[in-house]
Protein backbone atom coordinates (compact mmCIF):
# COMPACT_ATOMS: atom_id res chain seq x y z
CA UNK A 1 0.00 0.00 0.00
CA UNK A 2 2.83 2.51 0.86
CA UNK A 3 4.50 1.66 -2.41
CA UNK A 4 1.69 2.38 -4.34
CA UNK A 5 1.18 5.59 -2.69
CA UNK A 6 4.34 6.32 -3.44
CA UNK A 7 4.35 5.64 -6.97
CA UNK A 8 0.75 7.92 -7.30
CA UNK A 9 2.83 10.47 -5.60
CA UNK A 10 5.59 10.52 -8.21
CA UNK A 11 3.11 10.94 -10.95
CA UNK A 12 0.92 13.30 -9.25
CA UNK A 13 1.13 17.19 -10.95
CA UNK A 14 3.59 19.44 -8.46
CA UNK A 15 0.80 21.76 -8.30
CA UNK A 16 -1.24 19.81 -6.74
CA UNK A 17 1.53 18.31 -4.52
CA UNK A 18 2.32 21.91 -3.50
CA UNK A 19 -1.52 22.44 -2.49
CA UNK A 20 -1.83 19.14 -0.62
CA UNK A 21 1.37 20.13 1.40
CA UNK A 22 0.64 23.31 2.25
CA UNK A 23 -2.61 22.82 3.13
CA UNK A 24 -1.81 19.81 5.52
CA UNK A 25 1.18 22.64 6.74
CA UNK A 26 -1.28 25.13 7.44
CA UNK A 27 -2.92 22.65 10.12
CA UNK A 28 -0.01 22.23 11.73
CA UNK A 29 0.90 25.41 12.04
CA UNK A 30 -2.71 26.04 13.32
CA UNK A 31 -2.48 23.44 15.85
CA UNK A 32 0.93 24.83 17.29
CA UNK A 33 -0.71 28.30 17.53
CA UNK A 34 -3.28 26.67 19.48
CA UNK A 35 -0.85 24.50 21.78
CA UNK A 36 1.06 27.89 21.87
CA UNK A 37 -1.35 29.36 23.72
CA UNK A 38 -1.52 27.00 26.66
CA UNK A 39 1.68 28.07 28.07
CA UNK A 40 0.30 31.80 28.00
CA UNK A 41 -2.81 30.01 30.10
CA UNK A 42 -2.68 28.67 33.37
CA UNK A 43 -5.83 26.47 33.05
CA UNK A 44 -9.17 26.27 31.02
CA UNK A 45 -12.59 25.94 32.66
CA UNK A 46 -13.92 22.22 31.40
CA UNK A 47 -17.57 23.67 29.96
CA UNK A 48 -15.45 26.14 27.72
CA UNK A 49 -12.79 23.30 26.53
CA UNK A 50 -15.81 20.98 25.90
CA UNK A 51 -17.89 23.98 23.99
CA UNK A 52 -14.24 24.46 21.84
CA UNK A 53 -14.30 20.82 21.26
CA UNK A 54 -17.59 20.45 19.94
CA UNK A 55 -17.46 23.58 17.92
CA UNK A 56 -14.71 21.22 16.64
CA UNK A 57 -16.61 18.40 15.88
CA UNK A 58 -19.66 20.46 14.31
CA UNK A 59 -17.13 21.34 11.96
CA UNK A 60 -15.86 18.29 11.04
CA UNK A 61 -18.65 16.78 10.65
CA UNK A 62 -19.99 19.84 8.14
CA UNK A 63 -17.03 19.48 6.23
CA UNK A 64 -17.39 15.46 5.91
CA UNK A 65 -20.56 16.46 4.17
CA UNK A 66 -20.35 19.87 2.35
CA UNK A 67 -16.60 19.48 1.30
CA UNK A 68 -15.90 15.27 0.82
CA UNK A 69 -19.16 13.52 0.61
CA UNK A 70 -20.65 15.82 -1.87
CA UNK A 71 -18.23 16.27 -4.26
CA UNK A 72 -17.43 12.57 -4.15
CA UNK A 73 -20.48 11.22 -5.20
CA UNK A 74 -20.43 14.32 -7.81
CA UNK A 75 -17.14 13.07 -9.09
CA UNK A 76 -18.92 9.30 -8.90
CA UNK A 77 -21.87 10.09 -10.81
CA UNK A 78 -19.55 11.41 -13.87
CA UNK A 79 -17.19 8.88 -13.80
CA UNK A 80 -20.19 6.58 -13.54
CA UNK A 81 -22.96 8.17 -15.16
CA UNK A 82 -25.23 6.12 -12.35
CA UNK A 83 -26.63 7.74 -9.57
CA UNK A 84 -26.66 4.32 -7.64
CA UNK A 85 -23.43 3.21 -8.76
CA UNK A 86 -22.20 6.30 -7.68
CA UNK A 87 -23.36 6.43 -4.43
CA UNK A 88 -22.22 2.65 -3.70
CA UNK A 89 -18.56 3.68 -4.65
CA UNK A 90 -18.02 6.61 -2.07
CA UNK A 91 -20.18 4.15 0.53
CA UNK A 92 -17.22 1.76 -0.24
CA UNK A 93 -14.68 4.92 0.53
CA UNK A 94 -16.75 5.73 3.39
CA UNK A 95 -16.89 2.01 4.80
CA UNK A 96 -12.92 1.75 3.88
CA UNK A 97 -12.52 5.28 6.06
CA UNK A 98 -14.14 3.49 9.32
CA UNK A 99 -12.20 0.20 9.09
CA UNK A 100 -8.72 2.29 8.52
CA UNK A 101 -10.15 4.03 11.99
CA UNK A 102 -10.84 0.67 13.56
CA UNK A 103 -7.91 -0.67 12.69
CA UNK A 104 -5.86 2.25 14.36
CA UNK A 105 -7.66 2.38 16.80
CA UNK A 106 -6.64 -1.37 17.75
CA UNK A 107 -3.01 -1.35 16.20
CA UNK A 108 -2.10 1.94 18.02
CA UNK A 109 -1.91 2.02 21.86
CA UNK A 110 -3.61 5.36 23.33
CA UNK A 111 -6.00 5.75 26.11
CA UNK A 112 -9.65 7.32 26.50
CA UNK A 113 -10.86 9.01 29.53
CA UNK A 114 -13.94 6.76 30.33
CA UNK A 115 -12.37 3.32 28.58
CA UNK A 116 -9.36 3.68 29.58
CA UNK A 117 -6.13 2.59 27.74
CA UNK A 118 -6.43 0.87 24.77
CA UNK A 119 -4.24 -1.06 22.10
CA UNK A 120 -1.18 -3.37 22.28
CA UNK A 121 1.10 -3.10 25.80
CA UNK A 122 -0.95 0.06 26.40
CA UNK A 123 -0.29 -0.92 30.21
CA UNK A 124 3.12 -0.72 29.38
CA UNK A 125 3.63 2.80 27.97
CA UNK A 126 3.45 6.05 30.08
CA UNK A 127 0.02 7.80 29.91
CA UNK A 128 1.33 10.96 28.76
CA UNK A 129 2.63 8.93 25.35
CA UNK A 130 -0.73 6.91 25.39
CA UNK A 131 -2.02 11.04 24.49
CA UNK A 132 0.18 11.33 22.03
CA UNK A 133 -0.64 8.68 20.12
CA UNK A 134 -4.47 9.30 20.50
CA UNK A 135 -3.76 12.87 19.33
CA UNK A 136 -2.31 11.01 16.34
CA UNK A 137 -5.65 9.07 15.58
CA UNK A 138 -7.28 12.27 15.02
CA UNK A 139 -4.62 14.20 12.95
CA UNK A 140 -3.88 11.61 10.42
CA UNK A 141 -7.53 11.41 9.06
CA UNK A 142 -7.86 15.49 9.09
CA UNK A 143 -4.06 15.50 7.15
CA UNK A 144 -5.63 12.70 4.62
CA UNK A 145 -8.61 14.86 4.12
CA UNK A 146 -7.17 17.72 3.19
CA UNK A 147 -4.79 15.91 0.70
CA UNK A 148 -8.03 14.18 -0.70
CA UNK A 149 -9.49 17.57 -0.85
CA UNK A 150 -7.07 19.28 -2.85
CA UNK A 151 -5.81 16.53 -4.87
CA UNK A 152 -7.52 17.22 -8.59
CA UNK A 153 -6.68 21.34 -7.78
CA UNK A 154 -10.18 22.56 -7.38
CA UNK A 155 -9.73 25.06 -4.89
CA UNK A 156 -13.56 25.33 -4.52
CA UNK A 157 -13.74 22.00 -2.70
CA UNK A 158 -10.46 21.96 -0.77
CA UNK A 159 -10.60 25.53 0.29
CA UNK A 160 -13.49 25.41 2.44
CA UNK A 161 -12.32 22.13 3.92
CA UNK A 162 -9.08 23.12 4.72
CA UNK A 163 -9.78 26.60 6.57
CA UNK A 164 -12.30 24.60 8.44
CA UNK A 165 -9.75 21.94 9.63
CA UNK A 166 -7.44 25.14 10.26
CA UNK A 167 -9.76 26.57 12.33
CA UNK A 168 -10.84 24.05 14.04
CA UNK A 169 -7.18 22.94 14.72
CA UNK A 170 -6.44 25.66 17.26
CA UNK A 171 -8.76 24.69 19.83
CA UNK A 172 -7.88 21.05 19.46
CA UNK A 173 -3.90 22.15 20.21
CA UNK A 174 -5.21 24.31 23.15
CA UNK A 175 -7.03 21.11 24.78
CA UNK A 176 -4.18 18.97 23.82
CA UNK A 177 -1.43 21.22 25.10
CA UNK A 178 -3.66 21.35 28.10
CA UNK A 179 -4.62 17.80 28.75
CA UNK A 180 -0.90 17.31 28.44
CA UNK A 181 -0.29 19.54 31.40
CA UNK A 182 -2.93 17.87 33.89
CA UNK A 183 -0.64 14.80 33.35
CA UNK A 184 1.86 16.31 35.14
CA UNK A 185 4.08 17.82 32.07
CA UNK A 186 5.27 21.12 32.15
CA UNK A 187 3.72 24.17 30.14
CA UNK A 188 6.82 24.13 27.52
CA UNK A 189 7.02 19.97 27.08
CA UNK A 190 3.11 19.91 27.09
CA UNK A 191 3.54 22.62 24.41
CA UNK A 192 6.10 21.45 22.66
CA UNK A 193 4.59 17.90 22.51
CA UNK A 194 1.10 19.29 21.13
CA UNK A 195 2.94 21.06 18.33
CA UNK A 196 4.81 18.12 17.31
CA UNK A 197 1.54 15.77 17.19
CA UNK A 198 0.55 18.20 14.25
CA UNK A 199 3.24 16.50 11.82
CA UNK A 200 0.66 14.30 10.93
CA UNK A 201 -1.53 16.66 9.41
CA UNK A 202 1.36 17.39 6.39
CA UNK A 203 2.19 13.64 6.26
CA UNK A 204 -1.70 12.60 6.32
CA UNK A 205 -2.17 15.45 3.34
CA UNK A 206 0.71 13.43 1.09
CA UNK A 207 -0.75 10.09 1.74
CA UNK A 208 -4.41 11.26 1.02
CA UNK A 209 -3.09 12.71 -2.40
CA UNK A 210 -1.62 9.67 -2.96
CA UNK A 211 -4.67 7.46 -2.31
CA UNK A 212 -6.79 9.33 -4.33
CA UNK A 213 -4.43 9.64 -7.67
CA UNK A 214 -4.61 6.17 -8.32
CA UNK A 215 -6.89 4.89 -10.60
CA UNK A 216 -9.76 6.21 -12.43
CA UNK A 217 -12.46 6.09 -9.25
CA UNK A 218 -9.73 6.57 -6.46
CA UNK A 219 -10.90 10.29 -5.81
CA UNK A 220 -14.46 9.84 -5.44
CA UNK A 221 -13.17 6.66 -3.28
CA UNK A 222 -10.65 8.38 -1.27
CA UNK A 223 -13.62 11.21 -0.54
CA UNK A 224 -15.51 9.27 1.01
CA UNK A 225 -12.42 7.08 2.85
CA UNK A 226 -11.65 10.44 4.03
CA UNK A 227 -15.40 11.59 5.41
CA UNK A 228 -15.79 7.77 6.92
CA UNK A 229 -12.48 8.48 9.04
CA UNK A 230 -13.42 12.13 10.31
CA UNK A 231 -17.14 11.17 11.18
CA UNK A 232 -15.52 7.66 12.65
CA UNK A 233 -13.18 10.43 15.08
CA UNK A 234 -16.03 12.81 15.73
CA UNK A 235 -18.87 10.05 17.05
CA UNK A 236 -15.53 8.48 18.69
CA UNK A 237 -13.53 10.44 20.33
CA UNK A 238 -14.87 14.21 20.16
CA UNK A 239 -18.32 14.23 20.91
CA UNK A 240 -17.61 11.48 23.76
CA UNK A 241 -15.03 13.55 25.20
CA UNK A 242 -17.68 17.14 25.59
CA UNK A 243 -19.95 14.67 27.34
CA UNK A 244 -18.11 13.93 29.96
CA UNK A 245 -18.07 16.39 31.90
CA UNK A 246 -21.49 17.08 32.33
CA UNK A 247 -21.72 19.88 29.55
CA UNK A 248 -23.83 18.03 27.37
CA UNK A 249 -26.16 20.68 26.09
CA UNK A 250 -23.28 23.64 25.80
CA UNK A 251 -21.27 21.12 24.12
CA UNK A 252 -24.03 20.09 21.56
CA UNK A 253 -24.65 23.59 20.76
CA UNK A 254 -21.12 24.56 20.47
CA UNK A 255 -21.15 21.56 18.12
CA UNK A 256 -23.65 22.81 15.74
CA UNK A 257 -22.65 26.41 15.75
CA UNK A 258 -19.49 24.33 14.11
CA UNK A 259 -21.65 22.66 11.57
CA UNK A 260 -23.63 25.98 10.62
CA UNK A 261 -20.41 27.91 10.42
CA UNK A 262 -18.61 25.52 8.17
CA UNK A 263 -21.90 25.18 5.82
CA UNK A 264 -21.83 28.87 5.48
CA UNK A 265 -18.07 28.53 4.50
CA UNK A 266 -18.54 25.66 1.78
CA UNK A 267 -21.38 27.82 0.35
CA UNK A 268 -19.24 31.33 0.42
CA UNK A 269 -16.30 29.98 -0.46
CA UNK A 270 -17.32 26.87 -2.72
Amino acid sequence: MLWSIYNALVHVDAQHTRYALLGGLGGFVATALGALVAVLMKSIAARTQDVMLGFAGGMMLAASSFSLLLPGLAAAKEHTSSGPMAAAVVVIGLGLGVLLMLALDNIVPHEHENSGRQGPDAQRIHRVWLFVLAITLHNLPEGMAIGVSLSNGDLAVGLPLTLAILLQDIPEGLAVALSLRATGLSAGRASLVAVGSGLMEPLGSLIGLGLSTGFTLSYPISMGLAAGAMIFVVSHEVIPETHRNGHQTPATLGLMLGFAVMMFMDTALG
